[in-house]
């Protein structure tokens, strides 16, 4: 089988919420190669505490890709204690110029519980607008049921929780199976 005709990783939603004096990153369970699901109950959402200061990461796409990235992102942390945005900022640098890196495929979503931060390959940081942010096959259903709450009375926790429900039930690549982080400034 060419490696064009290979099907593929599909699937992850990953979902952050600031709201309030929290922020969430809840992500599904299922990892899926082709129309196949290999897994329900993957855990894409990690909390990392280099130098003493907790940071929570989800991500989407290749495992070992993201993986790799977590271990460069802690990397920066530690350079930058309690700087989240610059250690973000020297990932994406090095994740764009880095031979090596390059060839990842994985996205990154951050929070220190201050900022909230998507991380792309590109050589993006993005702040999101409206406190909210999503990324994954499923991360533009999640996106938009989650802008409709954000003004609600609901908790940061509640909207992300809802807007993962409603994106498994649209994308096919998304189960219910969640795994949620908070943390708080």
């Amino acid at each position: 089988m060419a490696d064009s005709d290979f099907p593929g990783w599909h699937g992850t939603t990953i979902i952050g919420v600031r709201k309030s004096n929290e922020v969430v990153i809840a992500g599904d369970g299922q990892v899926s190669l082709g129309q196949t699901v290999i897994k329900g109950s993957a855990r894409k959402v990690r909390r990392l505490s280099p130098g003493g200061h907790e940071v929570v990461a989800g991500f989407a796409g290749s495992t070992a890709d993201a993986f790799t990235l977590l271990e460069r992102l802690e990397k920066k942390l530690e350079a930058t204690p309690g700087q989240l945005q610059r250690a973000s900022v020297e990932l994406a640098k090095d994740w764009r110029t880095d031979k090596y890196l390059q060839k990842l495929e994985a996205m990154l979503i951050v929070t220190d519980g201050r900022a909230l931060y998507v991380i792309t390959g590109a050589g993006d940081v993005l702040e999101p607008e409206h406190g909210v942010a999503a990324i994954g096959s499923g991360g533009m259903y999640a996106l938009a049921a989650a802008r409709a709450l954000i003004d609600s009375e609901h908790d940061a926790e509640t909207i992300a929780r809802r807007a993962m429900a409603i994106a498994a039930d649209i994308c096919v690549y998304t189960n219910g199976n969640l795994t949620v982080e908070r943390i708080s400034r």
